[in-house]
């Protein structure tokens, strides 16, 4: 059941112009990630939807119900921002139970609601701390607790891992994806990591310059991408520029292309190539050699504008080939190769 409709939505600072007819729609309880570099739109989309940014077109509608004339604080929308945005002179219990004084809750029935967010995001027995005496991984999970304190339809994260080192954001992003599936809320997470995004989501919107490039499961995405650019920033691409002959690629004819025969773009995972020594595609030499534990990634210059990257299973013992050594270089599953249109470049 269809829980969140984004139509048309446009917005322009000016000359500049930030989204263009994103058109997005998003189950009950499913997580959708907007998913782009710096500057594509993504945290402005996220703020239409909370109602901090007043889009110029389009409809925003949660639960069948426009929402585009209500003030934030009418949404049922609850957003958790990247610098967590705590009270430093109040306690955990304090901020989280803030947006319920404001209301004007009976103090029992905030007593209640705030030792049940606590429990949610497991800060049981933390409630006398203060923001400082707490880790970034806690105070993420405070911030948390005061949005859901408030029982919103919708969660809204942009990007709340910013703050933590790399050890502890992996760890946060299981236990957000956790807690979402214990609540069943209907979240939306802004990010331009695709590690995360992958990890967290049900959904991917991939937005370039205000647009919506594809919206899929993030499986979908990194197997059939619509195009190059998603295909590059949904894990990473050999994007080649081919000749499409009788139906295959020229330079690859175990290819199957279902296009007209001249130029396109030959999309292939680093770990859909391989060494070859016979039935090699492309023959160049090894710039590049990096042991990965369980695989080997190489950079080999084969005549392309770019080196081809491969990543390659690495038995127990095996050590990476030497840096200048010559090899061929074949494609593992020709049916795992996307061709898209013609030109060149990413």
């Amino acid at each position: 059941m269809t829980h969140i409709q984004l139509e048309a939505i446009h917005k322009s600072y000016g000359q500049t112009q930030v989204l263009n007819d994103c058109t997005l729609e998003i189950a009950r309880g499913e997580v959708m990630t907007l998913l782009g570099p710096s500057g594509c739109g993504k945290t402005t989309l996220l703020r239409t939807l909370a109602g901090f940014v007043r889009q110029d077109h389009g409809r925003v509608v949660v639960g069948g119900a426009e929402i585009s004339h209500l003030a934030p604080n009418r949404r049922s929308v609850g957003y958790v921002f990247q610098n967590y945005a705590l009270f430093p002179h109040l306690s955990v219990a304090e901020n989280v139970a803030y947006g319920l004084k404001v209301r004007r809750r009976p103090a029992g029935e905030i007593r209640e609601r705030v030792a049940k967010a606590l429990h949610l995001v497991a800060l049981d027995g933390l409630g006398a701390r203060f923001p400082a005496q707490l880790s970034g991984g806690q105070q993420q999970r405070v911030a948390i607790a005061r949005v859901l304190v408030l029982e919103p339809e919708v969660l809204l994260l942009d990007e709340p891992f910013n703050a933590l080192d790399a050890k502890l954001r992996l760890t946060m992003q299981v236990e957000l994806r956790k807690l979402i599936d214990r609540v069943g809320i209907t979240s939306i997470f802004v990010t331009h990591d695709q590690s995360e995004a992958m990890m967290l989501s049900d959904k991917v919107a991939v937005m370039r310059a205000g647009r919506i490039e594809q919206v899929a499961a993030p499986l979908a995405i990194y197997d059939r991408p619509v195009n190059d650019y998603v295909a590059s920033f949904i894990g990473r691409a050999n994007v080649l520029s081919v000749e499409v002959r009788g139906g295959v690629v020229a330079s690859a004819p175990e290819v199957v292309a279902n296009r007209a025969d001249g130029p396109a773009r030959l999309i292939v995972r680093p770990e859909n190539l391989a060494i070859a020594g016979a039935d090699a595609c492309w023959s160049g030499r090894i710039l590049f050699a990096s042991a990965q534990g369980p695989s080997i990634e190489y950079e080999v210059e084969a005549g392309l504008p770019e080196p081809l990257r491969l990543v390659v299973p690495r038995q127990a013992g095996e050590a990476a080939l030497p840096a200048g050594a010559a090899v061929g270089v074949r494609i593992v599953d020709p049916g795992a190769c996307i061709v898209i249109g013609g030109g060149s470049g990413v």
